[in-house]
C-alpha cells in the first residue's frame, strides 16, 4: 500500500531557501503552501513525493527568503519623490513638505501615492509596510488592491491639517477607520504619534491607554536630529526618550524611528524596556541626520528593523539598498569589519520588522504554520556569479531588480517580475496629474 500524495495549492522549488529563523540556508529545498500558509520546508525530492500541487514553481537559480518588512515609511509621499532635495530636515519639512501637504494632501492623494508605493515595494520584494500618514482608509484601500500586508498608522499631531483638527480628532478618525477594516487579515493598525516635538504629554497618555486596551504597537519618530534633543532639553528638561519613558511609553510595543542620537544610558534604556528601533539609513544620510549606532544596539540585544522612510527623503522604497547601506555604515562607523554580518541584516529586514510590529508569529521567517509571505531572488545572472554565500549576495551583490516572484499569504503578487495589469490601471495617468499639480504650486 502506497501513501497518496496530498493535494495542496502551491509548491515552490529553489536552489536555496533562507529560513531566517532558524538561521539556515537550505540547498535544493521546496516550500509547500496551502490555504495561504506554509505547510513544510523540505528537500525538493521529498516534496514531489509528498505533495501534488495545483501549481509547482521551479526556480533553479534563486533563493527564497521571507517577504521583506518595511518598518517605517510614508507611502503616499511617493508623489513627492525628489521634490525638495539636498535640504536639512527642518527646512525640508517646514518650507517644502508641510506646505505641499497643506495644499494637496487628500484621500485621493493618499490613494494614488500609496498605490504607487505599493507597486514599487512589491517589485522590490517588500510584502509588508508600516505606514505613518493621513487618510489611512485610502492607504488601506491601495494596499488591499495590490494584496499587500499593511500596518497603517493612526497618526496624531497637535496642529490641524486638512485631515483632522487636533490630536483627539486624528485619533478618533483613525480608530473609526480601524474598526471598519477589522475583518481584513492583511490589514493591521498601529498608533503613530508623529514625534515628541509635535505631540503633547496628554496625547501621549491617551495613546498609551489605547495601546494597552487595543494591543496596538506605537510607532514614533525619535532622536532623529541633535536639534530635536536640544529643543526637548529646553522645553521639558529631558531628552525625548527620557520624556517618553517618564510617560510610560517605552516597552516591547514601542517602535522608535531613526534613533540616530542616543547616549549609552539611553541605549541601555531601550534594551531594558524591550523597545524596537526602525533604522532608516538612507534617509538618515540624505537629510544629514547622522549615523545610528546600530551595531551597538544589536550588541545590547535591542530589536532593530529596517525602514525606507518616505520616497520624498530617500528617494527609493528599496530594502535591498537599505540592507547594504546598513551593513556598510555599521562596519565603517565602528571600524569593525565583522559588525552587522549579512545574516543579521537579512533578519533585520524580515523578522526584526515583524517582531517590532507584533507579527512575528505570522510573518518574518519561512516557518511551517506562518503565512506564506515569500520573495524569490534570482542569483543566476552573470554579475551574481560565482556565489559562495547566497545571503551575502542578497546584501552586497543583489538589488531589487533581482526579485522575480513575490507571494503574500500564498497569492502570487509578482510573477516573473510582473505586477498584475489590473493593479496598474490608470496609475501612470494619476501620477502625471499629481506631478502637474505639485509643480504648479
Amino acid at each position: 500500500m502506497t501513501n497518496k500524495a496530498l493535494e495542496i495549492d502551491l509548491v515552490i522549488e529553489a536552489r536555496w531557501v533562507a529560513t531566517v529563523n532558524p538561521e539556515n540556508v537550505l540547498k535544493n529545498h521546496a516550500i509547500a503552501v496551502h490555504g495561504g500558509r506554509i505547510l513544510a520546508v523540505l528537500p525538493i525530492g521529498q516534496s514531489r513525493v509528498r505533495y501534488r500541487a495545483a501549481r509547482r514553481v521551479t526556480l533553479d537559480d534563486h533563493i527564497l527568503i521571507p517577504g521583506l518588512v518595511n518598518l517605517h515609511t510614508h507611502a503616499a509621499m511617493s508623489l513627492m519623490r525628489g521634490m525638495a532635495d539636498d535640504l536639512p530636515l527642518l527646512d525640508w519639512l517646514q518650507k517644502h513638505i508641510w506646505p505641499a501637504e497643506a495644499a494637496h494632501a487628500s484621500a485621493q492623494f493618499v490613494l494614488d501615492g500609496t498605490r504607487l508605493a505599493c507597486a514599487e515595494m512589491l517589485k522590490g520584494g517588500i510584502t509588508c509596510f508600516n505606514d505613518m500618514y493621513f487618510y489611512p482608509d485610502a492607504a488601506a484601500t491601495a494596499a488591499a488592491e495590490f494584496g499587500m500586508r499593511a500596518v497603517l498608522g493612526i497618526t496624531a499631531l497637535e496642529f490641524p491639517t486638512g485631515y483632522a483638527s487636533d490630536a483627539d480628532d486624528y485619533l478618533n478618525k483613525g480608530l473609526a477607520i480601524r474598526e471598519a477594516w477589522l475583518d481584513r487579515p492583511l490589514t493591521h493598525f498601529c498608533l503613530a504619534p508623529h514625534a515628541p516635538y509635535t505631540v503633547s504629554d496628554n496625547s501621549f497618555r491617551r495613546i498609551l491607554t489605547l495601546s494597552e486596551q487595543l494591543n496596538l504597537p506605537i510607532h514614533c519618530h525619535l532622536h532623529e536630529t541633535r536639534h530635536e534633543l536640544e529643543d526637548s532639553q529646553q522645553q521639558h528638561g529631558v531628552t525625548p526618550i527620557r520624556r517618553l519613558h517618564q510617560l510610560g511609553l517605552l516597552g516591547p510595543e514601542f517602535i522608535g524611528v531613526h534613533g540616530v542620537h542616543f547616549s549609552e544610558d539611553e541605549l541601555a534604556l531601550l534594551a531594558d524596556t524591550g523597545a524596537s528601533i526602525a533604522h532608516c539609513p538612507t534617509s538618515n544620510m540624505k537629510l544629514a541626520s547622522g549615523f545610528a549606532p546600530v551595531a551597538r544596539m544589536r550588541q545590547l540585544g535591542i530589536n532593530v528593523g529596517l525602514g525606507t522612510d518616505g520616497a520624498a527623503s530617500n528617494n527609493r522604497l528599496d530594502l535591498f539598498a537599505e540592507m547594504k547601506l546598513a551593513a556598510l555604515l555599521a562596519k565603517g562607523s565602528t571600524g569593525d569589519a565583522a559588525a552587522l554580518p549579512a545574516h543579521d541584516v537579512l533578519r533585520m529586514a524580515t523578522l526584526g520588522g515583524a517582531q517590532a510590529l507584533g507579527l512575528a508569529d505570522e510573518i518574518g521567517s519561512l516557518t511551517p504554520g506562518k503565512s506564506a509571505d515569500i520573495c524569490a531572488v534570482h542569483l543566476g545572472a552573470l554579475e551574481s556569479r560565482p556565489c559562495y554565500d547566497p545571503v551575502s549576495h542578497l546584501v552586497h551583490v543583489c538589488g531589487r531588480e533581482s526579485v522575480s516572484h513575490v507571494w503574500i499569504a500564498g497569492k502570487c503578487c509578482v510573477d516573473n517580475k510582473t505586477l498584475p495589469k489590473q493593479s496598474l490601471n490608470d496609475l501612470e495617468t494619476a501620477i502625471a496629474l499629481w506631478q502637474n499639480k505639485l509643480e504648479v504650486r
